[in-house]
């Protein structure tokens, strides 16, 4: 069973390398989706897959990498699962 969450992270996420650690972590959690930066200087991130893997990015996603510095992750769970093929970095 698959489940779809979009996260919005706030802080210090752009121009960090905040993107690409989400996609790695995404990766390595076999999710598909996305991730972005929002012009109000958030990250914003859809992804679909295990809930457990779910769970294991949201947390990864407070965290992010060394340079950032998370000060809220958003949350908002989507009733349904949008088709993604992979997980990639939407610039």
């Amino acid at each position: 069973m698959s489940v779809a969450v979009r996260l919005i992270a706030s802080g210090r996420v752009q121009g960090v390398g905040f993107r690409w650690f989400i996609q790695r972590q995404a990766n390595e959690l076999a999710l598909n989706g996305f991730v972005r930066n929002l012009p109000n200087g958030d990250v914003e991130i859809e992804a679909v897959g295990p809930p457990a893997s779910i769970d294991k990015l949201i947390q990864k996603t407070r965290t992010g990498p060394a340079f950032a510095s998370v000060a809220g992750v958003g949350i908002e769970w989507l009733d349904s699962c949008p088709e993604h093929e992979s997980f990639e970095v939407a610039l």
